[in-house]
C-alpha cells in the first residue's frame, strides 16, 4: 500500500476545497515578504491573473506507474514537475532521465525523505545538495525548487532553503491519491478544488493516479486552463506571500513606478 503522512501547517490552511473556479533574499534581486514576520511560508499557490495551474508528482518509493504517467501526459501535451528523492534517483536513474527527456521538470524532494524540521541548518543543506547533485548528474540540470517531505516545514527550513537559492514549494490541492482512493474520487477532489494558480499534488506511485489523470487533464484543458511546470507558474521576483501561502505580485509604490517610468522600464 502506498502510504504518505502529510503535515499541513495551520498558518497556511488550504482553501482550495471550498473554492470552485475555472480551472529574503534569494534567487537574484527578489523582494520577498510574508504577511506575517512571525511565520515563514512556502509557496502553496500563485496569483497570476491568468488560467495557469501546475500539476506535480512526488516520487519517493515505487516506480511502476512512471512510464504510464509519461505516456498520458504526452498524449495531452502537458508538462509537469516531478519532485524526486535522491534515493529514488539512485534506484531509477533511467526513469529520471526519461522524465527530463520528455520535457518534465525534475526537482528536489530531499535526499533521504526525512522530516526536515528535525534537522539543523547544516543537515537541511546536506539533504538539499545531495539530492540536487544526483538530479544534476542524471539530467544535466540543477533543481532550484524543493518540496519538503511530508509537507513538513518550519521557519528554519524555509530560511535555509532561501539562503541556498531554493524556492520552497507546497500545494493547495491534494489529490489524496496516496490514500488509495478511487480514480473517481481523485478526479472529483482535484476538479472541485483547483483554481487559477493552483499547485496540485499527486504521487507517481499512487494506486489509481494514472487512471484518474486523463479525466482530470481533459476537463482542465476544456476549462481553458494552461497546465505548466511549477517553475513556470511561480513568480521569481518582487512578490509577497500571504497567510495562506498564496504568492502574489508585489505592488509597487508610487516612487517605484515613477523611477521605473523615468528609467524607461
Amino acid at each position: 500500500m502506498f502510504v504518505k503522512t502529510v503535515k499541513i501547517k495551520s498558518a497556511a490552511v488550504v482553501a482550495a476545497a471550498a473554492t470552485v473556479a475555472l480551472c529574503g533574499a534569494f534567487a537574484g534581486s527578489a523582494a520577498i515578504r510574508t504577511a506575517s514576520a512571525k511565520k515563514e511560508l512556502p509557496i502553496y499557490s500563485v496569483e497570476r491573473g491568468d488560467k495557469k495551474i501546475a500539476i506535480s508528482f512526488d516520487a519517493a518509493w515505487g516506480n511502476e506507474q512512471t512510464g504510464k504517467l509519461i505516456d498520458i501526459l504526452a498524449e495531452y501535451g502537458v508538462k509537469t514537475t516531478f519532485f524526486v528523492v535522491g534515493s529514488w534517483v539512485d534506484k531509477y536513474p533511467d526513469s529520471v532521465k526519461a522524465l527530463s527527456d520528455a520535457g518534465h521538470e525534475v526537482m528536489n524532494h530531499s535526499n533521504t525523505h526525512p522530516h526536515l524540521t528535525r534537522l539543523d541548518a547544516a543537515g537541511i543543506e546536506a539533504e538539499v545538495n545531495a539530492c540536487a547533485d544526483k538530479i544534476e548528474a542524471a539530467t544535466g540540470k540543477r533543481p532550484d525548487l524543493l518540496r519538503a517531505p511530508y509537507g513538513d516545514y518550519d521557519d528554519r527550513v524555509i530560511k535555509t532553503l532561501r539562503r541556498l537559492g531554493v524556492y520552497p514549494i507546497q500545494w493547495d490541492v491534494d489529490s489524496l491519491d496516496w490514500k488509495g482512493i478511487s480514480a473517481e474520487k481523485i478526479a472529483d477532489r482535484v476538479l472541485r478544488g483547483v483554481k487559477d494558480g493552483s499547485i496540485v499534488l499527486f504521487h507517481n506511485g499512487g494506486e489509481h493516479t494514472a487512471e484518474a489523470l486523463p479525466t482530470i487533464l481533459s476537463e482542465l484543458l476544456s476549462r481553458g486552463c494552461e497546465i505548466v511546470p511549477v517553475s513556470e507558474l511561480i513568480l521569481r521576483d518582487n512578490y509577497t506571500i500571504d497567510h495562506t501561502g498564496r504568492q502574489k505580485p508585489e505592488k509597487l509604490s508610487a516612487d517605484d513606478m515613477n523611477n521605473s517610468a523615468a528609467s524607461g522600464l
